[in-house]
């Protein structure tokens, strides 16, 4: 290492892609390096603990009697309000969901581009991290060499041999894709138009064809686990990420009563995410139908925690270290989003996966066409259905042993590290190549 580098972070405000920076953040301070992260603001206070500097940004106008609020309260709010459509089939959700949920992304890159200009003028970083679904012009013509992470599931990156992103299509439903990618287009070209004339009057590049993104020249990493990945070649400037785990959760022993379960018990976590666990009908369900079963339960409860009632055979609250938790269980109950998902995977873990939005339905369905767990229908599943999938993949010996090796394979990977050797070496030839 020549000198220790300035990076620069800057995620998308969800719990998803600001853990995950998080954790290659860790690493790269553990190593000298210094790490700004450029987040939303209501992750104030949240950062600097962890050994980062924060220079926050706003993605809306603050109401004037806004206080501190919930990290990532800006999508929490927007989701709550867009509830209703998550029972939509995928393609009826395009003009209703998907579409408003890009406008509100670009929005919030416009309002925030002049505060980002500013947050990279003060920190002069040798390299800046993206983990955006939308472009932020600013870390792209600073200057310094940018590297874009996908912390999604990876049909963000767009390909002719695999389903259409946020479809939760199979590789068997090919007849369907085309219809899909045609109501796409007719219900997001106009906004991409004027979001890419935009980003070129920023002094950006113009977007690819279609894209929300910029590929960085320079590197871009996805996080997916080779096990869960699709079959297509990328060019060399990707590298995939098996998984990033973050280090930074703090311990977690299991409450003795659930340790002292009776033989033949399983250990189940439930978790909807920050942003699903806000449906409080639906949580409550899934609790009250768990209640039922011989099972010890482990519930991440979310932001609406005390909205909630656990039953005698679980344990609960507002927030838990997740990837402390993960490894003690031995089913996970999830919405699919691509942090829990991959982190499921990275511990050998089965899964039942309830999608909500974006790209859920994906890492849904590629769960159960792979064999890795059971997707079910979030506001259509049986009562019996839910009991049936339990006791069918904790009973499944030989699934959860090939899950078990598969776990250890994905830790052996260490992609937490090798993200960050990829940022190091971007930030350290830039150094090098400008003196």
């Amino acid at each position: 290492m020549t000198r220790p580098l300035t990076v620069l972070f800057m995620p998308e405000s969800a719990y998803g892609p600001t853990n995950q920076c998080i954790g290659v953040g860790k690493v790269l301070t553990d190593r000298g390096h210094s790490v700004v992260f450029a987040a939303e603001r209501s992750w104030a206070g949240k950062l600097e603990p962890l050994g980062f500097t924060e220079d926050l940004v706003d993605l809306a106008e603050p109401a004037p009697d806004a206080g501190a609020e919930e990290a990532g309260q800006f999508w929490i709010d927007f989701i709550n309000e867009t509830a209703p459509e998550f029972r939509k089939p995928t393609v009826d959700q395009l003009g209703t969901f998907i579409q408003p949920t890009y406008q509100a992304l670009i929005d919030g890159a416009k309002y925030c581009e002049p505060q980002l200009r500013e947050i990279i003028a003060r920190h002069r970083p040798d390299v800046i991290v993206e983990d955006n679904v939308v472009a932020f012009p600013a870390l792209t013509t600073s200057g310094a060499p940018f590297v874009r992470i996908v912390s999604c599931n990876p049909l963000e990156i767009r390909g002719a041999d695999v389903p259409p992103p946020f479809s939760g299509y199979g590789i068997g439903d090919r007849d369907r894709w085309a219809g899909y990618l045609a109501a796409y287009e007719g219900t997001h070209t106009a906004m991409w138009e004027d979001f890419n004339r935009w980003v070129v009057h920023q002094g950006a590049d113009p977007l690819p064809s279609g894209e929300w993104v910029h590929t960085s020249p320079a590197a871009n990493l996805y996080v997916f686990p080779t096990e869960l990945d699709y079959e297509r070649v990328l060019d060399a400037r990707w590298h995939r990420i098996d998984s990033s785990v973050r280090e930074t959760d703090e311990e977690f022993t299991l409450p003795a009563a659930l340790a002292d379960r009776d033989p033949g018990a399983g250990l189940i976590y439930l978790s909807l995410g920050s942003l699903g666990s806000a449906d409080v009908t639906l949580m409550q369900r899934l609790i009250d139908l768990l209640a039922k079963t011989r099972h010890q339960i482990i519930v991440s409860l979310g932001p609406r925690a005390d909205e909630l009632r656990l039953a005698d055979n679980m344990y609960g609250a507002a927030m838990l270290p997740q990837t402390r938790v993960i490894p003690q269980v031995d089913l996970v109950i999830t919405h699919g989003g691509n942090n829990t998902t991959t982190e499921a995977m990275h511990f050998g873990k089965p899964m039942i996966v309830l999608p909500l939005f974006w790209d859920q339905y994906d890492n849904a369905q590629r769960v159960d066409e792979l064999g890795f767990g059971v997707r079910l229908s979030t506001y259509g599943f049986s009562d019996d259905e839910l009991s049936r999938a339990i006791e069918r993949l904790l009973g499944d010996h030989a699934l959860r042993e090939r899950m078990s090796t598969i776990g250890a394979s994905i830790r052996e990977r260490n992609g937490l590290r090798k993200a960050a050797d990829v940022i190091e070496r971007v930030g350290q030839q830039h150094v090098e190549s400008h003196g």
